[in-house]
């Protein structure tokens, strides 16, 4: 029975290193998507959601099932809540990408109306973070999943900077003011990855260690 279950908690950890990985990629894809203004990539992101939802969903199925049957205590307990918990954070990140993809779509192949070299800067650094998250929770490493804080307030400097280019903009027509909408919107989707990247992060350390940490502090 304990090789069984044992088993089955590989088989949940796999399942959300799986949908870790997809994620990675989808956000890797949405802002090439962006950056070039390539519909048919962006369109591929939006399309490929559905996977990454339906294994969300297989997670929270099977890790439900395995404390019914299970009763689990302890580490074991707190690796299954955990699964929960980063399944979450992890379909967030990939909405984000979804809506970077979106907004490549608005954008329609018009010119940028400002460098966007911070925003993808910022978007760079919030998926090493998200990579560095799973690559964690996949090791078991709290020590790397520490490395997210410094990661993060770096996120959040891109993230100011980014806004103060964009109020630098000049307001010329309803055009260049419907872009900066979706600029500053695509930057808060960026700076949300990095918080999920975050809470990833914190929920693997409660699992090693037992104990609730805030790396925003």
């Amino acid at each position: 029975m304990r090789e069984t279950f044992a088993d089955d908690l590989r088989s949940l950890h796999n399942k959300l290193i799986e949908m870790g990985r997809l994620t990675e990629v989808a956000l890797q894809q949405a802002i090439e998507a962006f950056q070039t203004q390539n519909k048919n990539l962006a369109m591929a992101v939006i399309d490929g959601d559905g996977s990454i939802d339906k294994l969300e969903e297989e997670v929270n199925d099977f890790a439900l099932w395995l404390i019914a049957k299970q009763q689990p205590v302890a580490t074991d307990l707190r690796r299954i809540v955990a699964a929960i918990k980063i399944a979450s954070d992890i379909e967030r990140v990939a909405d984000f990408a979804v809506n970077i993809a979106k907004a490549c779509i608005r954008i329609g192949g018009r010119p940028f109306v400002m460098d966007i070299q911070p925003l993808v800067l910022m978007h760079r650094l919030a998926t090493d973070m998200v990579s560095t998250a799973i690559a964690a929770y996949e090791r078991e490493d709290a020590s790397l999943a520490a490395q997210i804080a410094d990661m993060d307030h770096r996120v959040d400097e891109q993230y100011g900077k980014m806004m103060k280019s964009l109020l630098e903009v000049e307001k010329t027509d309803k055009e260049t003011l419907a872009q900066m909408n979706v600029l500053a919107l695509v930057a808060r989707y960026i700076e949300r990855t990095a918080d999920h990247a975050t809470n990833i992060a914190e929920h693997l350390v409660y699992l090693v260690k037992g104990k609730h940490y805030d790396f925003n502090d």
